[in-house]
C-alpha cells in the first residue's frame, strides 16, 4: 500500500460502481444547491433594495394616482410594489361600479392577497431544493458507505489472512462517501435556514404594507374624498 493507492482521487476511480454513482449524486447535489444558494441570495437583495425605494417613494407624500401611473401597466412589478399595482387597479376597477365602501375594500383585500401569494412563490422558489438536499444528503452518503463496508467484508471474506490493506481501501471509500453528503447538506441546510428566514421578513414586510395601504383607502372611502391620496 502506497500512498497514491491512499489518494483520495486514487480511491474514487477505484471505488466500487454504486459507490461511485453515490458520489457522484452528491457532487451534482451540491453543486446544484450553490447554484440555488447565489441565485436566491441575490434575488433576495435585490428584492430588499425594490421594497425600500419603493416604500420611501409610497410614503414621500405623492398622489397615489400619479404614483400608480409611473407604473407601465404592461412591465409587471414585483414585492411591495405589485402589491400596491394589484390593490390600487381593482380600487379603480371597482370604484365606478359600486360606492360600497366593505365591497370596494374587500376586493382591493383580496387582489392584494393574490398579490402577496406570487410574490410568496417568487421569494421561496427553489427552496424547496435546498431542503430536500439538506435532508437526503446524509442518507445517501450513508448508503455510500453501508456498500462500502460490505465490500470490506466481501474483501475479508475471500482472503485467507485479514490485513488492513485489504480492507482499507473498501473503509476508505465508505468515509469519502460519508464526507461528501455532509458537505452537500451542511451548506444547504444553513442557507436554507438563513434564505427562508430572509424571505419570511420580507413577506411581512409586504404583509405589513399591504395592511397600511388597505388602511389609507379606508380613511379615504369614509371621508368620500375622492381618489386617495398619500396625505
Amino acid at each position: 500500500m502506497n500512498d497514491n493507492t491512499m489518494s483520495i482521487p486514487h480511491l474514487i476511480m477505484s471505488a466500487s460502481t454504486v459507490v461511485q454513482l453515490v458520489m457522484l449524486l452528491l457532487v451534482v447535489g451540491s453543486i446544484l444547491s450553490w447554484v440555488v444558494i447565489f441565485q436566491r441570495s441575490i434575488a433576495l437583495r435585490r428584492a430588499k433594495q425594490e421594497y425600500n425605494q419603493f416604500e420611501e417613494s409610497f410614503w414621500s407624500g405623492v398622489d397615489l394616482n400619479e404614483l400608480y401611473r409611473e407604473i407601465p401597466a404592461d412591465d409587471p412589478r414585483h414585492g411591495a410594489e405589485h402589491v400596491f399595482q394589484a390593490g390600487f387597479r381593482e380600487f379603480n376597477r371597482l370604484m365606478p361600479k359600486t360606492r360600497n365602501a366593505d365591497s370596494v375594500l374587500d376586493g382591493v383585500q383580496r387582489s392584494m392577497r393574490v398579490a402577496w401569494s406570487r410574490e410568496e412563490d417568487r421569494l421561496t422558489q427553489h427552496l424547496v431544493f435546498l431542503a430536500t438536499v439538506a435532508s437526503a444528503s446524509p442518507y445517501i452518503g450513508l448508503f455510500g458507505t453501508v456498500w462500502g463496508i460490505m465490500g470490506s467484508f466481501q474483501a475479508l471474506s475471500m482472503t485467507q489472512q485479514a490485513t488492513l490493506a485489504t480492507v482499507a481501501p473498501w473503509i476508505a471509500e465508505a468515509l469519502i462517501a460519508t464526507a461528501m453528503g455532509l458537505f452537500a447538506a451542511i451548506p444547504a441546510v444553513i442557507f436554507y435556514n438563513r434564505l427562508s428566514n430572509e424571505a419570511a421578513r420580507l413577506l411581512g414586510k409586504y404583509e405589513d404594507f399591504a395592511e397600511e395601504f388597505h388602511a389609507i383607502l379606508h380613511r379615504n372611502l369614509q371621508g368620500r374624498d375622492g381618489k386617495p391620496n398619500a396625505s
